[in-house]
């Protein structure tokens, strides 16, 4: 079986792409090998990471200068895709919208890393915005006004032209502590978020299905809307 050349785009501390390269040089994902990293920010942390743990094809692609022209900014990233012949795409903290070239191109064979529960077609914890702490800091906010489901998810999902709109594809689960904060929450979820990514490629490049662990249920009731505006709208207040 030939392997999975993954592409993994950053947009800063590189620390799930990091733990994924890690577990190829460790010969926990047999079948998988990095073919480059793309980091959509020059001063990413991410990237003496990764040159570091052994990457060699890293590559900068700088949003900022593709602001008006989304078109543009996919084609560079198409280029580097083919350059380095990826097959599969991983967005590890990887800020930008994606231009839709791209997902077309890579359609089925491209994912994001979320750091909170997903429900495709529902109200929950993605979309604009909603990214890094501030995922928590609504989740907890959430959850404590609810008084139900003490948990929060690390989720895969497939990419498309909204933010985090995608079919969730895997997720994992962590209780959630009476005494957490956003800053607990998000330290003790990143193993998590590293090990259900880490389990994304192998079950791809093992031949298995996208249907891992399909998460069933609402997470946010039709009426609470408002509730989760507000808990979504004060953690970015509280994390600028």
């Amino acid at each position: 079986m030939s392997k999975l050349r993954v592409a993994m785009l950053i947009s800063g501390g590189g620390t799930t792409a990091t733990a994924i390269q890690n577990a190829v040089s460790a010969g926990d994902l047999l079948n998988v090998e990095i073919a480059c990293v793309i980091s959509s920010n020059p001063k990413a942390g991410g990237i003496e990471k990764l040159r570091e743990a052994g990457v060699q094809n890293i590559e900068v692609v700088d949003s900022r200068f593709y602001k008006v022209d989304r078109y543009h900014f996919g084609a560079v990233i198409l280029y580097y895709l083919k350059k380095y012949k990826a097959d599969f795409v991983g967005q590890y903290g990887w800020l930008p919208l994606t231009p839709s070239n791209v997902i077309e191109a890579f359609e089925g064979r491209i994912v994001n890393q979320h750091p909170g529960p997903l429900r495709s077609s529902h109200l929950d914890f993605g979309g604009k915005g909603m990214h890094g702490v501030r995922v928590h800091a609504a989740r907890l906010s959430f959850v404590r006004e609810t008084g139900r489901c003490f948990f929060t998810e690390a989720t895969t999902h497939e990419v498309t032209t909204a933010y985090d709109s995608g079919k969730v594809i895997h997720h994992n689960r962590l209780e959630i502590y009476q005494d957490d904060t956003p800053e607990t929450l998000q330290s003790r979820l990143l193993p998590v978020e590293y090990q259900t990514q880490i389990e994304v490629l192998r079950n791809r490049s093992e031949g298995g299905t996208n249907n891992l662990n399909w998460p069933i249920g609402e997470l946010v009731a039709p009426e609470e809307k408002g509730l989760l505006d507000h808990c979504k709208s004060e953690a970015v207040r509280l994390y600028p």
